[in-house]
């Protein structure tokens, strides 16, 4: 539907909800084989029997039926593959229309066709990040399976546009309120887009650089703790002084989101008033995961149980995963995924289950080069000059017309800023532009696996992002293996932490092969579980050295040690566990203090009674919140560092590794100085009289009414604005394993990060597995399944992730056959 030929629709109810009380036909279809034809055609008119909604979709061999369960979710039976990822293109589209179609034209870069010139620099920042390689290498970097997937894939989002060409009453709201119509897609649409994707610490690059510049070397090491030890120095021919404060803008403007207000689509932060670089690190750096197997050996059932948690940006609505049961001839699978991939990249194939953390493996840098003063169009290299690449597109704007955008090129990637006063030229050198580093797409390759051995063979494939994943197989097998695309950086102290010159001395010989990296399979503790924490032995190659503190994984591993036999109400209570290793590690040094302010002693008694769990009725979790983030952080900055370095590495405590201050308070002498102890000591009780009385002044004098979560809190914002699912209370903070990254820079502390998808797998009785999908699996408020799950999810609690034929019927809600 191009915008000339959009029609505004009007409301009604949802597409093909309730049914009309005619008796369910039993599906027929076995575990991992398809339904004979006679049998086809038997079940296809029970389905229209029972009134469920039939829609028209060319190109599809055999009917498709789709039964979406009680909790929204859909299970598609069709007769081979290929008609199974159209259905699951039509699916998706028929719940998430907006938000894939949002995805696609940021991605591609074709805001400016519906929305107008104000949107030519975002469409040109997201072309430049563009894959741009050979397609049949890209193709093949995903497996077999791939090409036919993605184009059925494309197809059936074109039919269920085409299809509300003749129902455009049934479009949904936000194309209205905007006044444009979806957009077709090409297959090629699912893979070339990269710029979603996690797997870069260019802001990390950046914010060391600036830190360096203003407080030196030690200032460097207060910004994160790096594993392996290492100290990163700056590289020959790199002037910190000459890089720009807004040299990622164009790069930061390419991977924002979206989102609508006021009437307009806008780039989309974290939150309001955050800068671009801040968005981006926290970007790179707070978004993480839980994935833990038990071995049958330590549960009650003696089947393995796989638990899993992705944590990523949680306040958009809808959320970014979608669950999905695919079922065909040789494939039955079920789980997660994000909404514009074919596939499933977390759950079960009713033979081995998975699930998935990030691994930050560093697959980006930043490139600065010498201009010819004669030509600003050659940069240096080696000892001569080398011409930027030049391509030019004609980017459609709305209203009629094009604007000419000119994307400039090095030989190591896509040129973001051109500062002439000082001849310098930047560019961004990324995985993204290797075939194969479409993120989560790689799942393909494992979605038949029949047992361990294949999954990891499998991951060999894996490219983007880099990934934990961890699995459980009906032999009982469990374990964990990695996959990433990375780098093998050639260059004298060339490590990806700081920007690094263009001119041939720091370059990526190759990459890393996924079988060189370490695994585990079966451990001895009966249990696999992995946090983004520092997980490679010594030895193994290097993918970052920088990564999330181990709390989370110190946790599970201390609950899951002294369980001898795991149930899955242990996993849902683990996933929900809310008890901080920063608390845990902080209270015993201030609790044992005492102070003449008044104000100061009533803070120590609260934290006194603190047990270190961050709940969400927690009184001293309010206020060690409040202090930590707001008072203590900030103080520890300024007592290390001259003013300027300590402002800045307090304008990044959003992304803060506390490692390193826990380091300092351990070990004061070394970092304090001569009674460092007390210097400690003083900081602490220093900066608490503060605290409570922001706290007092939020909540009210009354320490009995105070709660941490009157205070955190969390809302999935529609991309309408109103309405949205209103603020709910949480528990929870950045190092719990019900983990809650929030901002503490406003007056109130919103969730910003954190798990809306959770599961928790019974390995081969499957229909006892558990997940939550929050707020609901739909992105349309007309329809049921828009926030029917949100309760549930902001309780910490689950639905039944029904599999088999016959519990699939049980829990049967809104029927739907796709005809040829």
């Amino acid at each position: 539907m191009s915008p000339s030929s959009f029609r505004p629709p009007s409301r009604r109810a949802v597409v093909g909800t309730g049914l009309a009380g005619a008796a369910a036909t039993a599906l027929t279809a076995t575990a991992l084989d398809g339904p004979a034809a006679a049998r086809d055609a038997e079940a296809d008119a029970g389905w229209k029997a029972d009134k469920g909604r039939t829609y028209p979709v060319p190109g599809l061999r055999k009917p498709v039926r789709v039964t979406v369960d009680t909790w929204g979710v859909p299970h598609l039976y069709a007769a081979d593959a290929g008609d199974l990822f159209q259905a699951q293109g039509f699916n998706i589209a028929r719940d998430r229309l907006f938000q894939i179609d949002t995805w696609r034209r940021r991605g591609l870069g074709r805001f400016s066709e519906v929305l107008g010139e104000a949107y030519v620099e975002q469409d040109r920042a997201a072309r430049l990040f563009l894959y741009r390689g050979g397609m049949d290498a890209e193709w093949a970097a995903y497996g077999p399976e791939a090409r036919t997937a993605a184009t059925r894939f494309a197809a059936g989002i074109n039919a269920y546009v085409d299809w509300l060409d003749d129902h455009p009453e049934e479009l949904p709201e936000e194309f209205t309120a905007l006044g444009y119509g979806p957009a077709r897609w090409e297959p090629e649409d699912v893979v070339r887009i990269r710029t979603h994707a996690l797997g870069g610490n260019l802001s990390g690059e950046l914010a060391r650089a600036k830190l360096l510049r203003l407080g030196g070397p030690e200032a460097g090491k207060l910004y994160r703790k790096l594993e392996p030890e290492h100290t990163p120095r700056v590289p020959d021919g790199l002037d910190l002084d000459l890089i720009p404060d807004d040299v990622a803008e164009v790069f930061h403007l390419a991977t924002a989101q979206m989102q609508f207000s006021d009437g307009r689509m806008k780039r989309a932060a974290p939150a309001e008033g955050l800068d671009a670089q801040t968005a981006g690190l926290l970007r790179e750096t707070v978004s993480g995961s839980n994935a833990w197997a038990v071995s049958p050996r330590r549960t009650a059932t003696g089947r393995p149980i796989l638990a899993g948690d992705p944590h990523r940006e949680n306040h958009a609505l809808p959320g970014n995963r979608y669950l999905v049961h695919l079922h065909a001839p040789g494939l039955n699978i079920i789980g997660a995924g994000e909404p514009w991939n074919p596939g499933v990249s977390m759950g079960h194939n009713g033979r081995i289950a998975f699930g998935l953390t990030n691994l930050p493996a560093d697959q980006t840098d930043l490139y600065v080069y010498d201009l010819d003063p004669d030509d600003p169009t050659r940069y240096r290299y080696q000892d001569g000059w080398e011409r930027i690449r030049t391509v030019t597109e004609d980017i459609p704007v709305a209203g009629g017309g094009t604007r000419r955008a000119e994307l400039s090129f090095t030989r190591h990637g896509p040129v973001v800023k051109v500062d002439v006063e000082n001849a310098k030229a930047y560019a961004v050198r990324t995985v993204w532009t290797e075939p194969g580093t479409s993120p989560y797409l790689g799942s393909l390759r494992f979605q038949r696996a029949a047992d361990s051995g294949e999954f990891v063979k499998a991951m060999r494939g894996w490219k983007a992002p880099g990934s934990n994943l961890v699995y459980a197989d009906t032999k009982g097998d469990i374990g964990w293996v990695p996959g990433a695309l990375f780098p093998k950086r050639k260059g004298e102290g060339y490590d990806g932490l700081l920007p690094v010159p263009g001119d041939g001395r720091y370059e990526w010989d190759g990459f890393h092969d996924n079988a060189a990296l370490p695994r585990v399979r079966n451990p001895r503790e009966g249990y696999i579980a992995s946090a983004n924490e520092y997980n490679f032995p010594s030895g193994a190659p290097v993918p970052t050295y920088e990564w999330t503190a181990p709390d989370r994984k110190r946790r599970i591993d201390k609950v899951l040690s002294r369980h001898r036999r795991v149930t899955l109400e242990d996993t849902v209570a683990l996933q929900n566990d809310e008890r901080s290793g920063n608390a845990a590690r902080l209270l015993p040094y201030v609790t044992r203090l005492d102070s003449a302010d008044p104000t100061t002693r009533k803070a120590l008694r609260l934290l006194r009674a603190h047990d270190a769990v961050a709940g969400e009725d927690s009184a001293p979790a309010a206020l060690f919140e409040t202090w930590l983030t707001r008072f203590l952080y900030p103080a520890w900055t300024q007592a290390l560092l001259p003013k300027e370095a300590a402002d800045h590495l307090t304008s990044l405590s959003l992304a803060a590794d506390l490692r390193v201050m826990h380091e300092t308070f351990a070990h004061p002498g070394d970092w304090f100085g001569e009674g460092g102890a007390k210097a400690r000591d003083a900081l602490l009780l220093g900066s608490l009289a503060k605290a409570y009385e922001e706290v007092r002044a939020k909540l009210g004098a009354d320490e009995a009414e105070w709660r941490w979560g009157a205070l955190h809190f969390h809302v999935f914002a529609h991309p309408l604005g109103e309405p949205n699912t209103g603020r709910v209370a949480r528990g929870g903070t950045f190092d719990t394993v019900r983990c809650s990254y929030y901002l503490f820079t406003t007056y109130h502390f919103p969730e910003i990060v954190g798990p809306t998808f959770r599961m928790a797998l019974d390995v081969g009785a499957w229909d006892n597995s558990r997940a939550i999908n929050a707020p609901g699996q739909s992105g349309d408020r007309r329809s049921p399944h828009f926030t029917d799950l949100h309760a549930t999810w902001a309780k910490g609690g689950h639905f039944p992730l029904v599999y088999s034929d016959e519990a699939v019927e049980k829990n049967a809600g809104t029927r739907i056959l796709l005809e040829p």
